[in-house]
């Protein structure tokens, strides 16, 4: 592996250029966004480092946090990456079992909790973390909880307080420790909350980090002074590097909430040039603009669905005539150029009437200075990808895993093909393969592979599991892709969740599952059917349309639960799922939905769902097995 600097390493260089720079904006009890510069961060940090020397953090100690996205995470991330130490982060959200499980297979001596109700989901069961020596709280109470016997409790002003000191008397040792690091040395174990099984530590060094760090600019143009608004968990693999590229680039992190109405109202306050997100936030986005226009006269609903569809269909002949779109197959792109000309011509100033109308007002609500948004962590569907792109919002699907470090793609800012995730960073290997282990080229779906220096060391204390998807230095990412005769890549699903059928057909669920949800009766759908003659479906509906709905034909009923059992509402759900998954829309004949069964109660992150809203299949399975049987009896 390339021997290259680590993180705080190549923070401080940003730091040095950039001192009056804010490196985060985060709000006060006053909902007031409140900068830090990087200077400060980097004063503030030193003092930190010095603390954490006191107390007995050392370089290749292992420090479980157990946070949520604040400047303190942040700060407590950098100071211990600058010592050498390595981190082991988990959200608010985790349950006290997971969290036990992961500070002791991760064998954390310390204890970074952001509260007492973090720190008690140790402290009521501390022989199942046995290596704990240390609790720090990031805030507290006036009174310190008791800890068992050999554990030290502080809070984070009290290391300040020591790190003060010691940095008076010492001397600043935080520089020599920062100064000792390798780009080779282990930086974090992320345990994936995953979609199945036991989760793993996934090692990744500073490299892994940096990586992206110095491949990125290809694809996005980022700016020292540039705004990101962050809403997504930042222990997460995904958002962690997205903080390094930001902070290692002279960007500003505002630290935002995925709830619409703070969302919405954060936009405007911080007018973000860019912000990332997975796709069910986009699609909550997409989906609060329809239900505005829902209260509006007629006579604007029809202007918006005109200015939607001229807009996707200007799109269209736009991506056309410049190449936008996945080429599978080589084209003539002179024919397409000619064939797209005149539409073009003929949509370009309807496309600038409606820009006026109606898209401005949307984009204005993003603050006005708004670049690109950036989606990963699951894919991006194709009706949310058309919509944002209609209304002139560039949303660039993005593509990654935890094991590959974890971004390894993203569309080019400026040349953003529709339906992929871009180009792979350049210096990264890749193929596609056969179940048979065949290389297959361009159009042709198989699993993808990847290899790179930057990718995981392995899974920690899990060799086994480790050479099941790294072997001879390629990863086996497991998703099923397609790549086109450009090397740009789609992926079509993850390879674990392809569905047999009895007689032998393959079926990729998330497609259909995302073609379902289009519908505005369907919140969620997960497809199934393994082993069985035919696909159901388990759907959570949307009970505010299905409640609009009775109430516009008079039905009489008492609240939404029970309207789902009503022959005429299980009419209408059969409705929209036979007139979306046909073969008129491209689905085969045996991906079409014969039963489905309506759920009562959404399905939330943590139990059915993961933190990048991707559907825990093996949590559903067990969750509604009566009702699954009852499909195919």
């Amino acid at each position: 592996m390339p021997q290259y600097d680590t993180v705080p390493q190549r923070m401080k260089t940003i730091i040095e250029r950039y001192p009056d720079l804010p490196i985060t904006l985060q709000k006060n009890q006053k909902k007031e966004f409140i900068p830090t510069s990087y200077s400060q961060f980097y004063r503030e940090s030193k003092v930190l480092g010095m603390g954490f020397l006191a107390v007995g953090i050392e370089r290749g100690q292992h420090v479980g946090i157990i946070a949520d996205n604040s400047k303190e995470w942040l700060l407590c991330d950098f100071t211990l990456l600058s010592l050498g130490a390595v981190d082991v982060p988990r959200g608010c959200d985790s349950t006290a079992e997971e969290i036990l499980y992961i500070l002791d297979h991760g064998e954390c001596e310390t204890m970074i909790a952001a509260n007492p109700a973090q720190a008690d989901k140790f402290l009521k069961s501390p022989d199942k973390a046995p290596r704990l020596k240390r609790l720090i709280l990031m805030e507290s109470g006036e009174e310190l909880p008791e800890a068992p016997a050999g554990v030290e409790v502080y809070t984070l002003d009290h290391i300040r307080a020591l790190g003060a000191e010691e940095l008076k008397t010492r001397g600043d040792l935080v520089e020599r420790e920062l100064a000792k690091g390798s780009g080779k040395d282990l930086a974090t174990i992320l345990y994936t909350s995953g979609t199945t099984g036991t989760p793993k530590g996934v090692m990744l060094t500073h490299y892994s980090f940096l990586f992206q760090v110095d491949h990125v600019q290809r694809h996005l143009p980022l700016m020292p002074g540039h705004i990101l608004l962050t809403v997504l968990p930042i222990w997460h693999a995904y958002e962690r590097a997205i903080t390094y590229i930001c902070a290692c680039k002279g960007l500003a992190l505002a630290y935002s909430r995925p709830v619409g109405s703070i969302l919405m109202a954060d936009l405007a306050a911080v007018r973000p040039h860019w912000m990332t997100s997975v796709p069910r936030i986009w699609e909550a986005v997409r989906t609060g603009v329809y239900r505005q226009m829902e209260n509006s006269s007629p006579l604007v609903k029809k202007i918006f669905d005109v200015a939607i569809k001229a807009g996707q269909m200007h799109t269209y002949f736009w991506n056309t005539f410049s190449g936008l779109y996945p080429q599978f197959r080589p084209r003539n792109m002179i024919l397409d150029m000619a064939v797209s000309l005149i539409p073009l011509v003929l949509l370009t100033p309807i496309r600038g009437l409606f820009n006026l109308l109606v898209y401005a007002k949307i984009k204005n609500k993003l603050g006005g200075r708004f670049i690109a948004g950036i989606s990963g962590g699951g894919a991006l569907a194709d009706y949310i990808d058309s919509f944002f792109q209609a209304i002139g919002v560039k949303v660039l699907e993005g593509y990654g895993l935890t094991e590959a470090g974890p971004v390894v793609a993203v569309r080019i800012h400026n040349k953003p093909t529709a339906g992929t995730i871009g180009p792979l960073f350049t210096d990264i290997e890749w193929r596609i393969l056969s179940k048979d282990g065949r290389a297959l080229g361009p159009g042709r779906k198989g699993v993808l592979h990847l290899k790179s220096d930057h990718l995981m060391l392995g899974y920690f204390k899990q060799p086994e599991k480790t050479g099941e998807v790294l072997k001879d230095g390629w990863l086996n990412t497991g998703d099923i892709a397609m790549c086109t005769v450009n090397e740009e890549f789609k992926i079509l699903g993850r390879e674990k969740d392809t569905i047999v059928l009895t007689g032998g057909e393959n079926v990729e669920p998330v497609p259909i599952e995302e073609k379902l949800v289009q519908s505005p009766y369907i919140e969620q759908a997960m497809v199934v059917g393994q082993d069985q003659k035919f696909l159901g479906v388990l759907i959570v509906p949307s009970l505010e349309r299905v409640e609009n709905y009775a109430l516009q034909e008079g039905m009489t009923f008492v609240d939404g639960v029970t309207l789902l059992k009503d022959p005429a509402i299980m009419d209408i759900f059969n409705q929209e799922i036979q007139s979306l998954i046909s073969p008129a829309n491209g689905f085969k004949n045996f991906e079409r939905i014969y039963r489905f069964s309506l759920l009562e109660r959404p399905w939330v992150e943590g139990r059915e769902l993961t933190l990048s809203q991707k559907i825990k299949r093996d949590v559903v399975n067990k969750l509604y097995k009566r009702e699954i049987a009852g499909l195919f009896r």
